[in-house]
């Protein structure tokens, strides 16, 4: 099927550092996991979901066919199921999509993802969920080996190959253990080409890792994704993108899943809740670091809960407002202000940096330079990094988007730290410099 839409296939920059459009101009991947769309919502919540995500600022939604939560036996909101069932695999034989009667699964699937692409969205869409190729604790059953994922591939990859604004997430919270798992997901990559799909294809992997770890060379994974996951506060997730920008061949590498505003700390409401600074410190860190875009996710949006609990605090339309939902876009604003394929790590531009939680992130193109400080403590700047004797200094707030001007301040020999208008937890600010000659 074809999509209307007028987005452009995104494609990988010249330095393959970075995402584009098709034709060449940048492209921020600011998105949203909402893992259970497709599964839990009838058509006009899902279009409620988009409405929203798509005034926030979002630009990509991560959502998956065959869901985890009992994706495959659990009807979606109009009471029909993803496969037919079958004699042999688990009751699933060699993978029959079902497409009978008058708005199948997949009629439902067809009808988001026109819509998404109707208010310039994207889709990462995930074929399966990971549980279906290696269960571990997931629901499953692990229906996937070489020769099903191959077919089932070449459904999917068929079915959604003209629409420009898809693009391939394989995996599904899962690391590739075994030889049958590695060759289903081989499998499903090969069907999708085979089918002619041509989009951007990638993978989504366990908590704590990244693509590059287990599938950095294989030639179907245009760029890496890494999970820092929810394990801990303060988790520094800069390390993924330094390590994955340090491999060959050279591939844009993105911070796909952090840590989720509300999300109980290490899965224990015990613990706490992550809130909106965990939120905008993982994402800043990421981004400043070399990611190429970052994902945003809320607790309670993913599973798209409608019964609240501790570990599920909020229903999901009350958490599509949540702060740090309405805060992330301010990044997505600040990077698209500059030359956005310049952008890289730039440690050199610090004199002294902070430790845990007080680590600043430096970022810079040619002429201009972003330094990100969690908790608002003083930035100590490296002079004549920058080209120009003089530099435009000013405080941008992750919070607001609201930009305070310094002025400008000496180029050539070392000055005072430059301190924040407020400093705390989650009083975090960006210096923006730019070359005032």
């Amino acid at each position: 099927m074809h999509s209307s839409d007028p987005l452009q296939p995104l494609a990988i920059s010249s330095s393959s550092r970075h995402l584009t459009r098709a034709d060449g101009t940048p492209f921020f991947w600011l998105g949203d996991t909402a893992w259970e769309l497709f599964h839990r919502l009838s058509r006009e919540e899902a279009c409620h979901y988009l409405d929203t995500r798509a005034r926030q600022g979002f630009n990509v939604i991560q959502a998956v066919a065959l869901a985890e939560m009992d994706g495959l036996t659990e009807p979606n909101a109009h009471g029909r199921l993803p496969l037919l069932r079958r004699e042999g695999n688990h009751g699933y034989g060699d993978i029959e999509p079902d497409l009978t009667g008058p708005c199948s699964y997949w009629d439902h699937v067809d009808y988001i993802i026109d819509q998404a692409a109707r208010r310039g969205l994207y889709i990462a869409l995930l074929p399966t969920w990971g549980d279906k190729v290696n269960r571990l604790w997931g629901k499953g059953p692990e229906i996937f080996d070489g020769g099903t994922g191959r077919r089932y591939g070449q459904f999917i990859g068929a079915r959604y190959a003209g629409y420009a604004n898809v693009i391939w997430v394989l995996g599904g919270d899962r690391r590739l253990e075994t030889r049958r798992q590695h060759e289903a997901i081989a499998g499903m990559a090969v069907g999708i080409r085979q089918a002619g799909a041509r989009q951007l294809m990638t993978y989504h992997p366990a908590g704590g890792s990244s693509s590059s770890e287990q599938l950095h060379e294989e030639s179907w994974l245009d760029f890496n994704m890494f999970q820092s996951g929810h394990s801990r506060r303060n988790d520094p997730n800069y390390e993924y993108v330094r390590k994955d920008c340090s491999l060959s061949p050279v591939k844009p590498t993105l911070e796909a899943e952090p840590r989720y505003e509300d999300h109980p700390v290490n899965f224990d409401a015990q613990n706490g809740y992550f809130d909106a600074a965990d939120v905008r410190q993982a994402l800043y860190w990421a981004v400043f670091a070399g990611s190429a875009g970052v994902t945003y996710g809320h607790h309670s949006v993913w599973r798209m809960v409608r019964e609240p609990s501790d570990y599920f605090p909020l229903t999901w339309e009350r958490a599509l407002e949540r702060p740090g939902a309405s805060q992330v876009q301010w990044l997505r604003r600040l990077c698209e202000s500059r030359p956005l394929l310049e952008r890289r790590e730039a440690p050199e531009l610090l004199a002294s940096n902070g430790t845990g939680a007080n680590v600043q992130i430096a970022a810079r193109g040619e002429r201009y330079a972003f330094i990100y400080t969690p908790n608002g403590l003083g930035i100590d700047i490296a002079p004549g990094i920058l080209p120009g004797g003089c530099l435009e200094a000013a405080w941008f707030s992750p919070r607001s988007g609201e930009t305070t001007a310094i002025g400008t301040i000496e180029n050539r020999s070392a000055a005072p730290k430059l301190r924040p208008p407020t400093t705390g937890r989650g009083e975090d600010w960006v210096l923006r410099l730019d070359s005032a000659d």
